[in-house]
């Protein structure tokens, strides 16, 4: 696992590294970020650098993080990395092929391409998102993927107005455990050439659920902005805040969650009952 950590690391530099090799490399500077674009895309820069730094100002107060926001200064700036098109994008990111773009958590880096579908609506804020997850829980605590997927689609605000698309999904118990989504790596999923098997259940009752790559990573982003989007909505930001605070300081995510929601609830058990309740009442 370390030996494809470091290949991937090394890949993301390396791409970064060409990038800024190119003949006629142009960039722009901005109070938290410097975005880097081929020749001929300077208006399209120019709108992902002053929508970047909205987005970074409005990131920081939904999540409550406004007086942890100081950091991205100077030579700390987040670089974003605007290619020409999908195919040298997915071979500079070495990203599966339904990538649109990716966060270097690390390195401070973004990617994409040039007007990648939805790139400033809902990449941009997407990965920016994952960063800032990152600058403020770390990289040392039980972080599940769920966790960070849902609160980097929390700030793609489309995706705040799907509520009908989970409850379908409960209605119909096509719904992932969550202790099946805390184990799940969704960035090893492909693509429709490949059926996955998932068990997960319905009060007592097992059930199996057999889906498509597609289907399951669709699925599984629902889920993760929806049960993000149950902690802000039913209890507030403070508190998802102070829940992000403890996995900081290393708790696990069920004692986080004890630390934080034990009037409501204190297992993965206890939040999932909480969570199908309240999108089906």
């Amino acid at each position: 696992m370390r030996r494809i950590i470091f290949f991937i690391l090394c890949s993301v530099l390396l791409s970064v590294f060409a990038f800024s090799t190119e003949k006629g490399p142009k960039e722009i500077k901005g109070k938290h970020f410097i975005v880097y674009y081929y020749a001929g895309s300077e208006g399209f820069a120019n709108e992902v650098l002053t929508k970047a730094e909205e987005y970074y100002v409005s990131i920081a107060k939904d999540l409550g993080y406004e007086r942890y926001s100081e950091f991205w200064l100077w030579d700390k700036r987040v670089k974003i990395y605007i290619y020409p098109d999908h195919e040298s994008y997915l071979k500079a990111s070495s990203m599966p092929y339904w990538s649109h773009g990716m966060a270097d958590y690390r390195n401070k880096v973004i990617m994409s391409y040039l007007r990648g579908k939805g790139f400033i609506t809902s990449i941009l804020p997407h990965e920016m998102t994952h960063l800032m997850f990152r600058d403020f829980v770390g990289f040392t605590g039980e972080i599940p993927l769920w966790l960070d997927e849902g609160v980097a689609q929390w700030e793609e605000k489309a995706k705040r107005n799907m509520n009908y698309i989970i409850k379908d999904a409960f209605r119909k118990k096509i719904v992932l455990s969550l202790h099946d989504m805390m184990k799940m790596d969704i960035r090893n999923i492909k693509g429709d050439d490949k059926i996955y098997v998932r068990y997960t259940k319905d009060g007592d009752t097992p059930l199996i659920l057999v889906l498509t790559g597609k289907n399951l990573i669709n699925l599984y982003y629902v889920e993760a902005v929806s049960l993000v989007g149950f902690l802000i909505k039913k209890y507030g930001s403070k508190k998802f805040t102070s829940f992000c605070r403890e996995l900081r300081y290393g708790k696990s995510v069920e004692a986080a969650l004890r630390a934080v929601y034990s009037s409501y609830f204190t297992t993965l058990d206890g939040l999932e009952k909480e969570w199908k309740k309240y999108y089906l009442q």
